[in-house]
């Protein structure tokens, strides 16, 4: 049986901490984009989604996405409740860390995905409709998608397709679900009439920055070890971010002036873009991955402004479109010189791989905009997507949980 290593133990453990800080990161960043009356709600989408996705990745959710493969589409019960998930390692994820700790570590990425999509729908959605989707939407898409994807036998996985921390697993998938339900439960009220300025952009700023130091966890725990491909996986990231905020910056100043709102913005946009390379790709590369990542998703929200569809905080012009553009980076910049465990991409004389993430991409996006429509249209008419017209107007701080932000 493979030995626990303290020191990887050590740096996942730290890893998945900072991971789910992350969650309350995005609380204060998406908090700070929507209006006064609205921000308390806001922040408890997300911070309501760890409790909901903790519980539920112990009963079922790890069995689901890392259990035992069933023909490569789901993951058995094997793990139900945990039952074998303890302290020594499970070889097939993680030969030197506890398999509680891996698990653990999957747990905050389970957690922050569904919370992404919260974006798409602020300032409308019924609460209780949203407690019963992140519990679907959790089992019935992440779930499958994870295994296909990282899980032993899992479809895609055995196809060889690369995706270090992410990028098709948390990011396409969150992004095209929050188009998808952008577009089922409608605008907001007075949306294209009405200014919806955001109330407090400083909250925005300190979301992206503890954003951008999570992330270290997020792509660098992934190497599931302390060692070089660690390294390498923080560097790259923080090139990644660092190139796709400056290329926000010029492109914004272009148009009007360098919006700190739109800097900080183009700095996610760069995370998100290197999260499925980043152990897999030089820093050089990371370096376009980002700048490319900046531009496609700017002009993404240019578009989706232009459909004139209330994506409210743009999730999936930041999150599906730049984690669209990074699972096909890492089949162009792939080098097993960076990481001999992955594969060579096409600018590395291998042309299969870049086709095998497009595959993987077009399914999942396909598969998760599909089951996310179906889950919203059923809740619609069951439950109802969003507050009545007064209770919006009102604010849903007030009219969904009765307390202010703000005296």
């Amino acid at each position: 049986m493979p030995a626990v290593n303290s020191g990887d133990t050590a740096w996942v453990l730290i890893a998945t901490a900072l991971v789910l800080m992350m969650t309350p990161a995005l609380a204060f960043f998406y908090g700070g984009m929507v209006r006064k009356k609205n921000i308390l709600s806001t922040l408890n989408l997300n911070m309501i989604v760890i409790a909901l996705v903790s519980v539920q990745w112990i009963l079922i959710g790890y069995s689901l996405a890392f259990g035992p493969s069933n023909s490569g589409l789901i993951g058995s019960l094997a793990y139900l409740g945990f039952n074998g998930v303890g302290s020594a390692p499970n070889a097939a994820y993680a030969p030197t860390i506890p398999h509680m700790a891996y698990a653990g570590y999957q747990m905050t990425f389970a957690i922050i995905t569904p919370a992404l999509i919260t974006g798409a729908f602020v300032e409308r959605v019924r609460f209780k409709t949203f407690v019963v989707f992140i519990l679907l939407w959790s089992t019935l898409v992440y779930g499958p998608v994870a295994h296909w994807v990282w899980g032993d036998g899992g479809l895609f996985h055995n196809l060889g397709v690369l995706d270090f921390a992410g990028g098709t697993v948390v990011h396409v998938t969150a992004g095209f679900s929050a188009l998808t339900f952008a577009w089922v439960i409608g605008p907001r009220k007075g949306y294209g009439s009405v200014t919806m300025e955001p109330s407090n952009i400083p909250f925005t700023v300190l979301g992206a920055g503890l954003l951008w130091m999570g992330w270290f966890g997020f792509n660098g725990g992934s190497a599931l070890a302390a060692g070089g491909l660690a390294a390498n996986a923080i560097l790259t990231t923080n090139t990644a971010a660092a190139a796709a905020g400056l290329v926000w910056m010029l492109l914004s100043w272009r148009d009007s002036k360098p919006s700190v709102l739109g800097i900080v913005t183009g700095m996610v946009v760069g995370l998100v873009a290197i999260t499925p390379a980043s152990g897999f790709v030089t820093p050089l590369a990371a370096l376009v991955i980002g700048g490319v990542a900046a531009l496609i998703s700017y002009n993404a929200i240019k578009f989706r402004q232009r459909l004139k569809l209330d994506e409210s905080l743009d999730v999936w012009a930041c999150h599906g479109m730049g984690g669209l553009w990074g699972a096909l980076a890492t089949g162009l910049f792939a080098s097993k010189a960076i990481n001999p465990a992955g594969a060579d991409g096409l600018l590395y004389g291998n042309p299969g791989q870049f086709l095998v993430q497009a595959l993987t991409v077009v399914v999942v996006i396909i598969f998760s905009m599909g089951v996310t429509f179906i889950i919203t249209k059923a809740l619609n008419r069951l439950m109802g997507l969003r507050v009545s017209p007064n209770a919006e107007e009102v604010g849903l701080d007030i009219s969904e949980h009765g307390e202010h932000a703000y005296s």
